[in-house]
């Protein structure tokens, strides 16, 4: 499978589980998401090997420490898929890095430590 193919995949698993989730209340909220990222998913499945956000989302880690594995924000990123509600597909793409490497970042801060 394709890093494309696996990213597209992982989009699709999460758009189930937003149609999934019941929530009298929710006002469409998991149906927009689901949509959202059945879009987005569907996006990511053209993009060739190459594309730049592909190359991103793997910098980012998102295939493993070899680029090799399926496709995985970690748990920065899975909140953030999660609480996609719209806009273009490749703009959550491109939010995944940035979610995932501020983590950090604010674990330093809250707790007072330095990265070694």
């Amino acid at each position: 499978m394709s890093r494309s193919e696996s990213l597209a995949a992982y989009l699709r698993a999460q758009a189930r589980r937003c149609l999934d989730r019941v929530e009298s209340d929710d006002g469409g909220r998991n149906a927009r998401r689901a949509l959202a990222l059945l879009d987005a998913a569907a996006y990511a499945g053209g993009l060739p090997e190459d594309d730049p956000l592909i190359l991103m989302l793997d910098q980012a880690g998102c295939y493993g420490p070899l680029g090799c594995e399926a496709f995985d924000p970690g748990e920065a990123g899975t909140r953030l898929i999660r609480a996609w509600e719209g806009a273009e597909p490749h703009e959550l793409l491109l939010s995944l890095p940035a979610a995932i490497t501020a983590v950090p970042e604010r674990h330093d801060q809250e707790y007072g430590t330095t990265p070694h």
